[in-house]
C-alpha cells in the first residue's frame, strides 16, 4: 500500500530557506525532528513553523541558529528559551485562524512534517491526537513526509487522510509524549471550588490543561449531562464520561460527541480516544470558530493568565517584553461562550505567583500583551473569589478585583490604582 524509508532518507527533501510545518501537541513527530535537527550542518535559514509542541526540540538550539529558525504560533516549554534568546519569533494569531495563514498562502510552506496511524485496509491514516492547522497544512505544502506510528491512536472526525495525499513515509513504534497531571495543590482546589459553582446541568465546558481545570473536573462528579467542546482536554474527563456525566446530550452542535483539536494526557488518554466515536478530533477553524461555539447554550468558557489589571485586562501571553505562550484560543471561547445563551467566560488564576508577586495588579506590566480585553472579559477567579466585571464601570471592577486579590496586596494595590487616577 506504501513504501517506507528510512527518516535520514525521507528528510533530504528539505533544503535550506525552506518552510515546514510541525503537527502540534503530543503529535509531534519526533522521529522525523530528530532526523532533520541532523542535518543542520548542511541547512541554512530553515524556518521551523509550530504550534506548541510536547518533546524534545533539538533545532531550538541556539547553537543551531544559523540552520533553524523557530516561527511559534503558541511558545511551549521546549522553545522558549531560543525565543528569549533571538534566534526564533512568535506570531500572534488566533487558533481558529491559524489554518487561513496556509489557506491563504500568507505563509508558503514546502514541507509539512505530520504523525498518523497505520493505514487501515482501505488506506487511510488518522492524525491521531493532533489535528488543529494540520490539514491547512497538507493541503497547501508542496511535500509531505509522515510519521507512521503503531502507537498512535486513530480516532474520528477531521483527521483522516488516504495515503495518496503523503508523499513519503517513515515507520516507526513509539510511545507518544505522556503528560501526566500533578494533584492540585489547595488554592488551586478553592479555585476548582468557586468555577465549578457557576457551572450547571446541561453546560459545554471548554477547559485546557493544567490543574486548575483538573480541580474543576474533580468538582463535578454530581452535574447531569455536561457536553465537551474544547480547544483541548486531558485525562480529567474520561472518569467524567464514563459515569455519563459528560454525554454531550444537550449541546448545540455535534450534540452525543465530544469535540477537541487536539489532546495530551496519559497512555490512559490514547488509549481511550483510540477508535472511539465519542472523541471527533477537528480543526481549529472549526472548533474555535465563535459562529459554532456559542451554538452550544450554556458554554462555560475556563481559561488562566498571568495577571489581570484592574480595569479588567487580561494578559495570557507574555511576563512584561518576555513572550511566554501565545494567544492561542483563549479569545475564540471567551467570546463564543459570551455570547452563548447562558454562558460563562471564567479566567481563573491564583492569586500570587510562585514568588508571592500579585497577579491582579493595578496596571499590566510594561509590554505585556493584551489576549483578553477589558471589554470582552466576564468572570476573574482566584481562590479568595469571584468578580463578575461585565457590566461593571472601571471602579466597580477595581473594587471587585481588589476584593479577590490576595490580602497581603490589598491596599497596595487599592492605593497605587486610585494615584493613578483611571476613572
Amino acid at each position: 500500500m506504501y513504501k517506507s524509508v528510512s527518516a535520514e532518507e525521507a528528510l533530504k527533501v528539505v533544503k535550506s530557506n525552506d518552510k515546514i510545518y510541525l503537527q502540534a501537541a503530543a503529535a509531534a513527530p519526533q522521529v522525523l525532528i530528530r532526523a532533520l535537527a541532523n542535518r543542520h550542518e548542511e541547512l541554512r535559514n530553515v524556518e521551523i513553523c509550530q504550534l506548541h509542541t510536547e518533546g524534545e526540540a533539538p533545532y531550538a538550539n541556539p547553537e543551531l541558529r544559523e540552520s533553524f529558525h523557530v516561527n511559534s504560533f503558541f511558545i511551549g516549554k521546549n522553545v522558549r528559551h531560543t525565543i528569549a534568546a533571538g534566534n526564533g519569533s512568535y506570531t500572534p494569531v488566533f487558533l481558529s485562524e491559524l489554518p487561513l495563514l496556509f489557506k491563504r498562502n500568507i505563509i508558503n510552506l514546502n514541507v509539512a512534517l505530520i504523525h498518523v496511524s497505520v493505514p487501515d485496509i482501505h488506506g487511510y491514516c488518522s492524525l491521531g491526537v493532533s489535528v488543529e492547522a494540520t490539514l491547512a497544512a497538507i493541503d497547501n505544502a508542496d511535500y509531505v513526509i509522515a510519521q507512521v506510528n503503531k502507537q498512535m491512536p486513530r480516532t474520528f472526525g477531521d483527521g483522516i487522510i488516504h495515503v495518496s495525499e503523503i508523499n513519503t513515509f517513515v515507520e516507526c513504534d513509539e510511545p507518544l509524549p505522556a503528560h501526566n497531571m500533578p494533584a492540585p495543590t489547595p488554592i488551586e482546589n478553592k479555585i476548582g471550588d468557586f468555577v465549578a459553582s457557576l457551572i450547571e446541568d446541561r453546560s459545554t465546558l471548554q477547559m485546557g490543561i493544567g490543574s486548575i481545570p483538573n480541580a474543576v473536573l474533580t468538582r463535578l462528579t454530581n452535574h447531569k449531562d455536561l457536553g465537551l467542546h474544547t480547544e483541548m482536554f486531558s485525562d480529567g474527563v474520561i472518569d467524567l464520561i464514563l459515569k455519563d456525566v459528560i454525554n454531550g446530550n444537550y449541546k448545540g452542535v455535534n450534540p452525543g460527541r465530544a469535540l477537541a483539536t487536539f489532546l495530551m494526557g496519559s497512555k490512559r488518554l490514547y488509549d481511550y480516544v483510540n477508535d472511539n466515536p465519542f472523541v471527533e478530533m477537528r480543526t481549529s477553524d472549526y472548533v474555535n470558530d465563535v459562529s459554532i461555539i456559542k451554538q452550544n447554550p450554556r458554554m462555560v468558557a475556563i481559561n488562566s493568565a498571568i495577571e489581570v489589571d484592574l480595569t479588567g485586562q487580561v494578559c495570557a501571553d507574555s511576563i512584561g517584553t518576555r513572550m511566554y505562550s501565545g494567544v492561542g484560543g483563549q479569545m475564540d471561547f471567551i467570546r463564543g461562550a459570551s455570547l452563548s445563551e447562558g454562558g460563562k467566560a471564567i479566567i481563573a488564576l491564583p492569586s500570587v505567583t510562585n514568588k508571592g508577586v500579585s497577579r491582579i495588579t493595578p496596571m499590566l506590566k510594561n509590554g505585556a500583551g493584551v489576549v483578553t480585553t477589558r471589554a470582552h472579559v466576564h468572570y476573574i477567579i482566584t481562590e479568595y473569589g469571584i468578580a463578575n466585571l461585565y457590566g461593571k464601570t472601571i471602579k466597580q471592577r477595581a473594587k471587585a478585583l481588589v476584593n479577590i486579590a490576595h490580602p497581603d496586596h490589598q491596599e497596595a494595590i487599592e492605593r497605587s490604582f486610585a494615584e493613578s487616577r483611571l476613572c
